[in-house]
């Protein structure tokens, strides 16, 4: 499944909910669902700057592709997060920094995090991304 592809699946699956709090609980129930993070993982090195949060996001190559996990200790953020990785998950680095990711509007969730989450959803995709930029070097 391309990146748009994941993006469309996650904004159907979005508009199936009129009501926010319907789809706070899907964001939440989908951070229930990742895999949780290794604890020799959630370090320094990999805490998300700028989220009000705790998030931790860790990045391994696996055949050319990048395959994260992540945690956090609210689950909202760690919903946000399990949403990213839904989108990105094991895509090549270019695929990654080339992506627009437009599903973040079209489901409204920008405009509906507080301002300080708002920032901690930029400065996860900003650091997605730039693992996908290291990666890309390498």
């Amino acid at each position: 499944m391309t990146i748009n592809e994941a993006q469309d699946a996650v904004i159907e699956e979005f508009s199936d909910f009129t009501d926010w709090m319907d789809k706070y609980q899907m964001l939440i129930d989908l951070g229930n669902e990742l895999e949780p993070l290794d604890e020799q993982y959630k370090n320094e090195q990999n805490l998300i700057d700028g989220c009000q949060s705790r998030v931790w996001l860790q990045c391994d190559e696996k055949d050319g592709k990048l395959v994260f996990t992540a945690d956090s200790d609210a689950l909202i953020t760690k919903g946000i997060i399990a949403l990213l990785i839904q989108v990105l998950d094991n895509h090549t680095p270019q695929e990654i920094i080339d992506a627009d990711l437009y599903f973040i509007d079209k489901i409204g969730l920008r405009q509906h995090l507080s301002p300080t989450r708002s920032n901690g959803l930029l400065s996860m995709v900003k650091r997605i991304k730039a693992y996908a930029l290291a990666f890309s070097l390498k």
